[in-house]
């Protein structure tokens, strides 16, 4: 969503980035994949990557050249967004978590996609785009339609579409979008179904 040139590597990784949902969601919802599972690949993953800071590993080594951003720790994208799907897991029902995950692949990699076509900036943020913001927040919430209602689906979508915006800080450091946007996601529906709003 930032203002940034859209390169064949950013173009590679939003489409990563949105196939892995998709496909993450597909095999949880068909029971090949559950939150054990994950938690494995994600320490895996975390190995690999202190590994890859000094050696380059075979496949690996070409992932990383074909995905990852320079000057990155090895895997980041990866093994936040895998944290940001445990948490959801953990935290929220399936329908919901799902959802949250789906508003994350889908809402966050089209606002990356479609953001530097934009030219409106918000207020949230100088290097975030109102067209971008929209963008993830309208196709985030259509994926989400799956498996919660229409109204808790677009709501949370454009909430966590909005804290994708922002920067959040926390002691002193960037809080990942990964993590955030399905745990900002998973929250809203949560709160729209307590406070019993009719949607």
């Amino acid at each position: 969503m930032a203002k940034m040139p859209v390169t064949p590597l950013e173009i590679r990784r939003q489409l990563l980035h949105i196939a892995l949902g998709l496909l993450i969601v597909s095999l949880l919802n068909h029971g090949i994949l559950d939150s054990w599972i994950l938690f494995w690949m994600l320490a895996g993953g975390i190995i690999v990557s202190w590994i890859s800071i000094n050696h380059r590993i075979p496949i690996v080594g070409w992932f990383l050249d074909k995905f990852e951003r320079k000057q990155v720790r090895p895997g980041k994208g990866v093994i936040t967004y895998f944290i940001g799907v445990i948490l959801a897991l953990q935290l929220f029902p399936p329908d919901i978590a799902y959802a949250a995950i789906l508003i994350l692949a889908v809402g966050d990699g089209v606002s990356s996609l479609i953001g530097p076509f934009g030219k409106l900036k918000t207020r949230l943020s100088d290097k975030k785009l109102f067209e971008g913001t929209i963008a993830g927040a309208a196709f985030g919430g259509a994926a989400a339609m799956a498996f919660v209602d229409p109204a808790e689906a677009f709501i949370a979508a454009f909430i966590a579409m909005l804290f994708e915006a922002m920067e959040i800080r926390f002691n002193q450091k960037l809080l990942n979008d990964n993590v955030t946007v399905p745990l900002v996601a998973g929250t809203v529906i949560i709160l729209l179904r307590g406070w019993n709003l009719g949607l």
